[in-house]
């Protein structure tokens, strides 16, 4: 249902408040560049700063700007069963093509009560929804076994695996065949994650550089392997730049650099230090996203 280049999109501020316009410029020019899905309210979107109206009003912009054009799957996760049914349902009313919810975040659920706030979400929403596994900022890893029992839910319809365990990741793909579709939740595993049987990439790097990363998956998709591992391997050193420090820090400055969006972010997150920032300069110049 959902493949190829999907971009975890960032939100642009300004003056403390959500840059609308700014915010529209982006989904336009991601569309223009081929991007194939769009994810607002996601880790990189800094939904975990933004206040209820505020998280509802970037995925209404977001559905209405790109008015069909491409799938908006839209960020819904919390760590209350209550609040992300909450979210999700207002995620749908607005007219969301899927919703996108991380696993439950610091009160570390078992296996069991992952698989019940999943099946309880799904029950009771009734929308397409990709799971989240990223254990590095959620402290839970959501096992493929626990995956298995999901995918026989039939809005459950795929994963962001954001594990960069290729033994976990073949584990789904194994366990779990054409009941759901498995996308990369980092970067630098995309082309491996296709190798497997993957759909595509909920991208950082596609905040800067959604043509690439685009055709990374387009010829992968149209077989044309060599091309899609050149691009791979071009976009290394960028997606190496985007976690110079924590995500979706370097990809809003980068986003600065290009004259996109004001350098501006919620504490806790904050700016870069000027040593990072001059790696992450370089990083883009020698991409050709900026001039020298």
């Amino acid at each position: 249902m959902f493949k190829g280049s999907i971009v975890a999109i960032v939100t642009p501020f300004k003056n403390n408040a959500v840059d609308e316009r700014a915010l529209t410029e982006l989904i336009e020019w991601h569309i223009k560049e081929g991007t194939n899905a769009i994810v607002p309210c996601g880790t990189t979107g800094e939904s975990a700063t933004l206040d209820y109206e505020e998280h509802y009003r970037v995925i209404e912009i977001t559905i209405k700007t790109v008015n069909k054009r491409i799938p908006v799957i839209a960020g819904t996760g919390a760590n209350s069963t209550d609040e992300t049914i909450m979210i999700t349902r207002k995620a749908k009313e607005l007219g969301a093509d899927g919703a996108l919810l991380v696993a439950p975040y610091y009160n570390k659920p078992t296996q069991e009560g992952l698989y019940r706030h999943y099946k309880t979400v799904a029950e009771a929403v009734d929308i397409p929804i990709v799971l989240y596994n990223v254990p590095g900022r959620t402290a839970v890893n959501m096992l493929p076994q626990t995956v298995a029992r999901l995918a026989e839910i039939k809005n459950i319809v795929g994963i962001k695996e954001a594990t960069g365990d290729m033994r976990q990741v073949s584990d789904v793909l194994r366990l779990c065949g054409d009941k759901l579709t498995v996308i990369s939740g980092d970067d630098f595993t995309t082309f491996t994650l296709l190798a497997l049987g993957g759909k595509g990439v909920i991208s950082v790097s596609a905040n800067v550089a959604p043509h690439d990363v685009a055709s990374l998956f387009k010829a992968w998709e149209d077989g044309k392997i060599e091309e899609a591992k050149r691009l791979h391997y071009k976009l290394e050193p960028l997606n190496q730049a985007m976690f110079i420090e924590t995500n979706p820090i370097p990809a809003k400055t980068a986003l600065s650099m290009m004259g996109k969006i004001q350098e501006e972010f919620r504490l806790p997150l904050c700016p870069m230090s000027s040593e990072n920032k001059d790696k992450l300069r370089k990083a883009l110049v020698n991409y050709g996203l900026i001039p020298k």
